[in-house]
């Protein structure tokens, strides 16, 4: 077999890549960060979730998910279970430590360390682009090299964060981070040269939907554990239970019979959608335990969980219906379904008072016949 430039086995672009053991344990330490992140949903003052504390879960949780995302887009297209491909997976994991040791509302505290973490594994995988790229042949080769080269860009204007103490820093970490997943939207013409494997990429982002599905388990524990053990709480759990379980059904069945895995894209409609698939998903679990803990009034309430559930549903119809066999994909008429269900569940519940049982029951009935009619 041909070998490449410094001993490289030769890789095949179109065999069909398998998520390796190091990568799940990959998954394994992200979890923790998730959860770290999904957890400042849980600040509540005088019956809301103060918006300092709603952007700050999206200013921890994008950092997390894009450096998630860098690593298994070049595992995706590059990668190998080879030594040195090993190598690099393992010092990237001591800087997830790092990372999501610092998670924190408390920015400036930890700011270093966060720091640190991020950049460290942005610029590893950077690193990573530019090692590969000279043995890759034609558009491969330009498409390693464009990665490689450019996503310093993001990490030089990050780092420029460092020279400030202020609020300045964090405009600086931000834009640095912005432009590093803006890159490969603008360089989009060398990316659909050289597809992503979308059996491999589904998989991956499968995995890690799995993760944040854990955290509305974790939710439900929280209140089989709690102090006072009523009929309600029971209720309320079992209902939620359904609830979980009709979300994996919607997903996963949609991923394993209905999505075409041979299509051949650059996959930014599956990377970019499931930020929001993610964002919608712990938001989903935060409401489960702040419902239960009936802390929030009952606008915001309504507001959070039902804008949770939209941005679930619509994230993820427009991810299946970009993947979907054609004679598979949906109409019209079941996008003004599923809106007008959510619509008459969020008036009824504006215009009458309901136990929280009864309105996450509501939203269990709703991804009931999302699952039915979609998976």
């Amino acid at each position: 077999m041909k070998q490449q430039h410094l001993g490289f086995p030769h890789r095949n672009p179109l065999a069909e890549k398998k998520v390796t053991w190091l990568e799940l344990f990959y998954d394994l330490l992200f979890a923790a960060a998730v959860s770290k992140a999904a957890h400042v949903l849980i600040h509540v003052e005088a019956g809301v979730v103060p918006i300092e504390y709603l952007s700050k879960f999206v200013l921890i949780f994008v950092p997390i998910w894009w450096a998630w995302v860098g690593q298994s887009l070049f595992v995706n297209r590059f990668g190998q279970d080879i030594f040195s491909h090993r190598i690099f997976l393992i010092l990237q994991l001591f800087f997830v430590l790092i990372m999501t040791a610092s998670l924190s509302v408390d920015f400036d505290q930890y700011y270093i360390p966060f720091f640190i973490g991020y950049i460290g594994l942005r610029a590893m995988t950077a690193i990573q682009y530019l090692s590969v790229h000279k043995r890759e042949e034609a558009d491969w080769r330009v498409t390693a090299r464009y990665l490689g080269s450019r996503f310093w860009i993001g990490l030089v204007v990050s780092s420029l964060s460092l020279f400030f103490d202020s609020w300045v820093r964090y405009v600086f970490l931000y834009a640095g981070i912005a432009i590093d997943i803006l890159l490969p939207i603008i360089g989009r013409q060398y990316l659909r040269k050289t597809p992503t494997q979308t059996h491999h990429l589904l998989e991956r982002f499968s995995l890690f939907t799995l993760i944040l599905l854990g955290e509305s388990v974790i939710s439900i524990l929280s209140v089989l554990q709690s102090d006072t053990m009523t009929w309600e709480s029971i209720l309320f759990a079992t209902i939620t239970f359904i609830l979980i379980i009709a979300i994996w059904w919607q997903y996963f069945d949609n991923v394993e019979k209905k999505v075409n895995k041979n299509i051949e894209t650059a996959g930014q409609t599956i990377i970019y959608g499931h930020l929001f698939i993610y964002l919608s998903m712990c938001m989903i679990a935060a409401s489960i335990k702040l419902l239960f803990l009936n802390q929030l009034n009952e606008s915001f309430k309504l507001l959070f969980i039902f804008g949770s559930v939209l941005i679930y549903f619509l994230s993820t119809s427009l991810v299946f219906h970009r993947y979907r066999h054609v004679e598979e994909r949906l109409r019209f008429y079941h996008l003004v379904l599923f809106l007008g269900l959510l619509a008459v569940f969020l008036v009824v519940d504006l215009l009458i008072p309901l136990p929280n049982y009864i309105i996450i029951g509501e939203l269990a009935l709703f991804f009931i016949v999302y699952a039915k009619l979609t998976a």
